[in-house]
C-alpha cells in the first residue's frame, strides 16, 4: 500500500482540505469509534481527547466515547510518544517542539494521534476537530458546526507538522469596559471558568502563550485555580512588558509597600518579585526589566545603568527561587517605548534572554535585528497590537487591522530571524476573531503563509465559518471593511475627516460603506449561522456604515448652516437618528443568543476630544436652523473628467485639472524581479514593495530595480510629486532611515528618506503618520514640455511600501485620500 505524507500547517489545511477525511466512503468511519487515552497522559492530552469526542458528537450526533483501556482494534489512540506507540509510528516519530503525527494504520485499523510533547498531542487531536467542521470559534463566536453523518478517514492518511515560531501568543488588554463587564456577569470575573474558555480557544488555534488580563486584574492572585487551569491546558503564562517576575501591576496597589522606585525602595521590590517567582510553578516565561508605575517611563533620562542593576538583581532572585542558573529559566526583556532607547544607547542583557522587539502600538515595527547580528541563545520576539489605549488616540471598538499589513510586517520580522515569540495585544478578544486567527495561523509557519496564501486567507476563513456558498463574497467584505476602517479609525473619524468640496470625497466614502452594508445584508445564511454572521461580519459593517452616515450628515449640516441653507435642520435630524441607531445596533449585538454577549460592544467610540475615550458616547454638535434661509442647490458637485484624445489612448495616466493621480500597483513596467504587489494593504487599496526584505540596499540609476509609470501631461514646468507609503518605521535605527528614489524621464534620481524625522515613534510627526495611516513625501521636478513622460520609482531600501503617487502642476486640491486615479 503506497503511503503519502503531508507536512502541513493550519493554513495548508485551509487550502488543501480533505486530506484527513475522504468525501467518499472508505472502510473506516471515525464516528462511533472509541478514543483511547492512557490514564498516565498529561491532563491537556485527556482534555483534547474529551474535546475531540464532544466534537464528533457535535458533527454526527453520535458518541465516540473516551476510554482508558486500549481496545484490540478499530479505535483512535491519542498519546505522547512512547515505546507502546513505536510499533505504529515507525520511523516517523515526532521529535520537534510541539510536533504531532496523525497516521492511520490500515492493517491494525487504528488512527494514531501522537505528539512529541503534551501540546503537540493536543494540537493533533484538535486538528481533526477543525478538519471535520468544528471552528475554533464555535463557542466564542457561535459558529455553527457542519453536520455530517459519517467521517470517513483516508486509508493512507499520514500528516506530520510542527510550529516554526516557538511561542505564539495573545495579550488580553484594555479590557474595560467591555470584556471586564462581560466576564463579571458570565463568570464572576477573570477566574478559572473564564480562562478555561480562553485556553480551549487557544489550543484550537494552536496558540500556546498568553499575557492575561491586567487592568485591575491579577492572574495568579484573583483566583488560585487560575494557575492550575493554565497547566491543565498546557498554556504558557507570562506577564506584560511592565510586570516583572510574574507580579501583576495591580498587585503592587494591593500589597506593595512604599514607592515603585528601585533607587528608593529596592528591598520591598525585590521581596515583591520573589513572591511572584515562588508561586509561579507552572510553565511560563519570566518578564525582566522595569518601567515606571502605571505603564509609564521609569525616569525622564535614559536610566541604563540603573536598569542593568535591576536586571542583575532580578536574575539573582530567579536563581535563588528556582535553584538553577538563571539561563535555564525562559525570560524576555521587552524593548517597549522608551526601553528601546536604553538598548539603542548600549544596554544589553544576557544572551539567554529573549529580546522582545515591539511595534509602535499601531502595527508598525520599530526595531528588527540587523542582518549581520550575531545569533542570540534567547532569540528575538515581537510584541504587536490589534488594539491600543494611548496616543494619538485609542482604538478599541472594532477591528481596524488589515491582515495584509500584518503579513507584510510579520514577514519582515520573520525574514530578519524573529521566531522565538510572537505575541499580540487583542484587547477584548472579540471583535478581533479574524485577525487573531490569521496571527495564529501565520505564526505556526510563516513560510507557508506566503503572499499568495495570505491573499486567499479571508475567503478560506469565511468558508471555514460559513461554508462555500458565500465564502468569496464574505471574504471580500472582511477585506473591504478593514480597508475602510484603516483609512481612519472610528475613534479618529469626525465630520472634518473628508472633504465635501473636493473630489466628492465625503460622498464617495459614505457610499462605499452603504454599498458594503447592502452587500452584507444581502447574504442569506441558514438561521443557525445568523449569530456568528452578525458578530463576525454584519455588525462591524452595519455599525461603521452608520457611523459614517452620522458624520456625513453632521458635515452636511455644518456646510448647510454656513451657507444658510434651509436643509440645515434636515441634516441635523438625520444625524440624530444615526446617533440613536448606533445604540440600537449595539443592543442587537448584546441581545444575541439570549444575551450571551451582553456588554461586549459597550466600548465608547463617539465624541473623543483627546486621546482617551469619553465616559459615554457624545452626540456631535449640529445646527438646527438659521434665521434667514435659502434653498440648497440641487447639484453641489460637478465630476471632473479628462479629455482623452485618440493618440493618447496608450498613455496610462492623464493630467486632469492640473494633477495626475496614480495607484502604485498600476505601474507600466517593473525592472528587477523583486517587486511584488501586496493587495488589500493600506487606505488606498494595495501596496508595492520588494522581496526578499533581506537584500542589501540598491544604488538608484542604471539597471537597478525600479517601477515605471507612463503619464501624459498638458502642462510643463515645475511639478510636485507626492508619494504615499505605508507608515513603516526606521527599524534599523539608521541616520537616514529607510530610503527610496524618484525621477522623471532621464533626470538623476532624487534619494529621499521615508522616515528619518521620527526619533522615538511616540511623539512628533509619528502621530500624524499613524493617525492618517500613511507617510507622504514630496519632491520637485521639471517637465520640459507637454506630452508623454515617465516617472520612475527606484528601490533603495527594502521595507518601503509604496501606495500612491500624485503629480501636482498647481491644480491639486485639499482632501484626505487625495484625488481618484486619473486613468482613461
Amino acid at each position: 500500500m503506497k503511503k503519502w505524507t503531508i507536512f502541513f500547517s493550519l493554513i495548508c489545511s485551509l487550502t488543501v482540505k480533505a486530506q484527513i477525511f475522504s468525501s467518499k466512503p472508505t472502510n473506516w468511519d471515525l464516528v462511533g469509534k472509541p478514543i483511547y487515552v492512557s490514564d498516565s497522559e498529561p491532563t491537556v492530552v485527556k482534555k483534547a481527547a474529551e474535546l475531540l469526542s464532544e466534537d464528533i458528537e457535535r458533527v454526527s450526533g453520535k458518541k465516540s466515547p473516551v476510554v482508558h483501556q486500549k481496545p484490540e482494534k478499530d479505535f483512535v489512540w491519542i498519546g505522547t510518544v512512547s515505546e507502546n506507540l513505536h510499533s505504529i509510528l515507525g520511523k516517523d516519530v515526532p521529535k520537534k517542539w510541539e510536533e504531532y503525527l496523525i497516521k492511520f494504520d490500515a492493517q491494525k485499523r487504528v488512527l494514531v494521534i501522537s505528539g512529541a510533547d503534551r501540546r503537540g498531542t493536543a494540537y493533533g487531536a484538535l486538528t481533526l476537530s477543525r478538519e471535520m467542521g468544528v471552528s475554533p470559534w464555535y463557542w466564542w463566536a457561535d459558529v455553527p458546526v457542519k453536520k455530517k453523518s459519517n467521517l470517513y478517514i483516508n486509508a493512507n492518511l499520514q500528516i506530520q507538522d510542527a510550529p516554526v515560531v516557538q511561542y505564539r501568543g495573545i495579550f488580553i488588554n484594555d479590557e474595560a469596559p467591555a470584556l471586564s463587564s462581560w466576564s463579571k456577569e458570565k463568570f464572576g470575573g477573570f477566574n478559572h471558568q473564564f480562562y478555561s474558555k480562553v485556553f480551549e480557544l487557544m489550543l484550537r488555534l494552536k496558540s500556546n502563550y498568553i499575557w492575561p488580563a491586567m487592568w485591575g486584574n491579577a492572574f495568579y492572585d484573583d483566583d488560585p485555580k487560575n494557575i492550575q487551569i493554565a497547566d491543565d491546558y498546557a498554556i504558557v503564562i507570562g506577564t506584560s512588558h511592565h510586570e516583572p517576575l510574574h507580579r501583576a501591576h495591580d498587585e503592587w496597589r494591593r500589597y506593595g509597600k512604599g514607592s515603585w522606585n528601585f533607587v528608593q525602595n529596592p528591598d520591598a521590590l525585590k521581596e515583591f518579585w520573589k513572591t511572584g517567582m515562588k508561586r509561579s510553578w507552572n510553565e511560563n516565561i519570566t518578564t525582566i526589566g522595569m518601567r515606571g508605575d502605571g505603564d509609564e517611563p521609569m525616569s525622564r533620562e535614559t536610566a541604563t545603568e540603573l536598569l542593568e542593576k535591576i536586571v542583575d538583581q532580578q536574575r539573582q532572585i530567579i536563581e535563588e527561587v528556582t535553584g538553577k542558573p538563571a539561563s535555564e529559566t525562559p525570560q524576555l526583556w521587552a524593548l517597549y517605548k522608551e526601553v528601546q532607547d536604553y538598548y539603542d544607547k548600549g544596554m544589553r542583557v544576557p544572551d539567554d534572554v529573549t529580546l522582545l522587539l515591539c511595534d509602535d502600538n499601531w502595527g508598525n515595527l520599530r526595531k528588527l535585528p540587523t542582518l549581520n547580528a550575531s545569533p542570540r541563545k534567547g532569540g528575538y520576539g515581537i510584541y504587536y497590537h490589534f488594539d491600543y489605549v494611548g496616543g494619538p488616540r485609542n482604538y478599541k471598538w472594532l477591528n481596524t487591522t488589515q491582515i495584509m499589513r500584518v503579513w507584510e510586517q510579520m514577514n519582515l520580522a520573520y525574514e530578519h530571524g524573529v521566531e522565538k515569540i510572537w505575541i499580540v495585544n487583542v484587547g477584548d478578544i472579540k471583535p478581533m476573531e479574524f485577525p487573531i486567527s490569521f496571527w495564529c495561523d501565520m505564526a505556526w509557519n510563516p513560510e507557508k503563509m506566503s503572499l499568495e496564501n495570505a491573499v486567499k486567507y479571508p475567503s478560506l476563513w469565511a468558508e471555514e465559518q460559513f461554508g462555500k456558498s458565500y465564502a468569496a463574497e464574505i471574504g471580500d467584505i472582511l477585506q473591504r471593511y478593514t480597508q475602510y476602517n484603516h483609512r481612519r479609525t472610528p475613534e479618529l473619524l469626525d465630520a472634518k475627516t473628508y472633504s465635501l468640496e473636493n473630489y466628492q470625497e465625503w460622498e464617495k466614502v459614505h457610499a462605499d460603506y452603504q454599498k458594503l452594508k447592502y452587500r452584507a445584508e444581502k447574504i442569506k445564511l441558514p438561521a443557525e449561522a445568523y449569530s456568528a454572521y452578525f458578530q463576525l461580519v454584519l455588525h462591524p459593517v452595519k455599525a461603521m456604515a452608520n457611523l459614517y452616515d452620522l458624520y456625513y450628515q453632521v458635515a452636511l449640516n455644518h456646510q448647510a448652516h454656513s451657507k444658510s441653507y434651509s436643509t440645515t435642520a434636515d441634516y441635523a435630524e438625520k444625524a440624530k437618528k444615526a446617533f440613536e441607531k448606533d445604540s440600537l445596533i449595539t443592543l442587537e449585538y448584546h441581545q444575541l443568543n439570549g444575551g450571551k454577549w451582553n456588554h461586549m460592544m459597550s466600548q465608547t467610540h463617539i465624541g473623543y476630544r483627546i486621546w482617551q475615550q469619553p465616559p459615554y458616547n457624545i452626540m456631535p454638535m449640529v445646527y438646527t436652523q438659521n434665521g434667514t434661509v435659502k434653498p440648497e442647490p440641487i447639484s453641489k458637485h460637478t465630476p471632473q473628467k479628462a479629455v482623452i484624445h485618440k493618440r493618447e489612448k496608450y498613455h496610462q495616466f492623464i493630467e486632469v485639472d492640473g494633477y495626475i493621480s496614480i495607484q502604485a500597483s498600476n505601474f507600466s513596467k517593473s525592472n528587477g524581479n523583486q517587486w511584488k504587489i501586496i493587495p488589500e494593504l493600506g487606505k488606498h487599496g494595495a501596496g508595492v514593495s520588494t522581496y526578499p526584505t533581506t537584500l542589501p540596499a540598491s544604488t538608484p540609476g542604471g539597471d537597478s530595480p525600479y517601477l515605471e509609470y507612463e503619464i501624459h501631461t498638458y502642462s510643463s514646468g515645475p511639478v510636485t510629486l507626492t508619494c504615499s507609503f505605508a507608515p513603516s518605521l526606521n527599524y534599523h535605527f539608521t541616520e537616514d532611515g529607510l530610503q527610496y528614489a524618484i525621477s522623471v524621464d532621464e533626470e538623476a534620481p532624487q534619494v529621499i528618506s521615508l522616515n528619518k524625522e521620527d526619533k522615538d515613534s511616540i511623539s512628533g510627526i509619528w502621530n500624524k503618520w499613524v493617525a492618517e495611516a500613511e507617510i507622504k513625501k514630496t519632491s520637485t521636478h521639471q517637465i520640459d514640455k507637454p506630452g508623454k513622460h515617465v516617472i520612475k520609482f527606484w528601490r533603495v531600501n527594502a521595507g518601503v511600501v509604496l501606495q500612491k503617487i500624485t503629480a501636482d502642476f498647481g491644480g491639486l486640491k485639499p482632501s484626505y485620500l487625495g484625488p481618484p486615479e486619473t486613468k482613461p
